[in-house]
């Protein structure tokens, strides 16, 4: 099974839109595993982490704790997860192809059908039965900078709405 979330409820057929990242319009979707990434307003900015194969002892202490993923968000973010609605679209995994298997990527050619649609109306709530911490930052540079030198694995979503890097 394999997901896409919006802030739309009703959608009844995805259609395959152009992006930057492909070469031809596609439909995309996330697994289960990643689907903690995009448990956010659409246009939230995030830095989201988790250990791979790679990550050392000393990374996943200082980042992890004993969280199994981290996604964090800027303070200035809170209110709007803490009251969005969410819709987590259920696609069948037949048509699409992985393109990133770090961030879960996966990617259909052709318009998919939902299998069905739930409402997630507790954003903070399920990423915290997921095992996921959610940390409330200020500012995402310093982490954003720190993870993407680290042997984490992670993505970061959606920067460009994020507080401009401090020039101090």
């Amino acid at each position: 099974m394999l997901f896409h979330v919006s802030d739309a409820a009703d959608i009844q057929r995805f259609e395959p839109r152009p992006s930057t990242l492909t070469d031809a319009p596609v439909v995309w979707a996330i697994d289960d595993q990643r689907l903690r990434n995009y448990l956010l307003p659409r246009d939230c900015p995030r830095v989201t982490y988790y250990a791979g194969a790679q990550t050392t002892a000393a990374d996943r202490a200082a980042f992890l704790e004993s969280a199994t993923a981290v996604v964090a968000i800027e303070e200035q973010w809170l209110e709007r997860v803490r009251h969005a609605r969410l819709y987590v679209y259920e696609l069948r995994r037949d048509t699409f192809e992985c393109i990133d298997e770090c961030a879960g990527y996966f990617v259909s050619r052709v318009a998919v059908d939902p299998l069905g649609v739930r409402l997630c109306a507790d954003p903070i709530g399920e990423l915290d039965q997921r095992g996921v911490a959610v940390r409330v930052l200020p500012d995402l540079w310093t982490l954003r900078d720190a993870v993407v030198v680290s042997s984490l694995r992670f993505s970061i979503i959606r920067m460009r709405n994020a507080r401009p890097r401090s020039t101090t």
